[in-house]
């Protein structure tokens, strides 16, 4: 299936930190945003890009693009030359060598990337130790960063300026190129199970990006499964209702993350 137009946007969200930010362009620009994990249930891997502006954000995942992102770049074909190609990524603190590593992707598709943006937002992951998430003062700092830089990201998307931005951090050869292969090496679901607080209510089932999690049972019984092909984007954990879901005990206590609009609602109320 082909997909044609002259300015898109395509994005990958977990929590939606990456979400708010590219629909927040979309808007900005007039471009269409599209979220890659549907895109993939259509069907769709093959695109015109022939005079387009087209435009690529997601989450940071051990300071590398995602595996999802990179496999559905790769499996596609994009045909034409188009007339300016950038990505914008979220992360908690620095995203290493996040744009070398995306370069490089759209160079052996063919593609020239032409600028590079990151915008920090609250913190999601939380299965290694030590991980938690931000306090409340830091996740409404970082919110209003974010709204703050949109602005002149959204301009110079507009003008199809050449830039690169990026908040790159100690060590970022080895986060990327040593720990983003580890990460991709060892993430599994093996480790999440649901509590007796678990309700069955499905959420977690409905949030999945990658259609990950299934529901056995039947009415009040049902309970989820997890059918090993995770990304650990941490979906299930922070949409839960009732904080039902854990990985091992390395998420218990450590609270949920409930996005964007969360984080604007208790800075107005405070």
């Amino acid at each position: 299936m082909q997909y044609k137009t002259k300015a898109m946007i395509l994005y990958y969200s977990g929590c939606g930190n990456s979400r708010f930010v590219a629909e927040k362009i979309a808007e900005g620009t007039g471009e269409k945003a599209e979220y890659i994990p549907a895109l993939m249930d259509a069907g769709v891997s093959s695109f015109d890009c022939e005079g387009s502006s087209l435009g690529f954000v997601f989450p940071v995942y051990a300071w590398d693009v995602p595996k999802l992102v990179e496999t559905f770049i790769r499996k596609c074909s994009w045909n034409g030359r188009p007339q300016y190609v950038w990505f914008a990524c979220t992360c908690g603190d620095n995203v290493g060598k996040t744009c070398e590593s995306f370069r490089k992707l759209m160079a052996d598709k063919g593609l020239t990337l032409d600028a590079g943006f990151c915008f920090q937002m609250p913190e999601t992951y939380l299965c290694f130790p030590g991980f938690k998430l931000d306090t409340d003062r830091n996740a409404e700092k970082k919110i209003t960063g974010v709204k703050e830089k949109l602005p002149s990201v959204i301009e110079a998307i507009r003008n199809r300026a050449k830039v690169e931005e990026m908040i790159v951090g100690s060590m970022p050869g080895f986060k990327t190129h040593i720990i983003g292969p580890l990460f991709n090496l060892i993430v599994s679901d093996s480790g999440f199970h649901y509590t007796d607080d678990c309700i069955g209510c499905g959420t977690c089932f409905k949030v999945c990006p990658i259609h990950n999690i299934g529901l056995v049972g039947v009415g009040e019984e049902r309970r989820p499964r997890w059918n090993g092909n995770c990304t650990q984007c941490m979906a299930c954990y922070h949409a839960c209702p009732r904080n039902a879901i854990h990985y091992g005990k390395l998420t218990l206590g450590k609270g949920q993350y409930k996005g964007v609009s969360s984080v604007s609602d208790s800075s107005k109320e405070g």
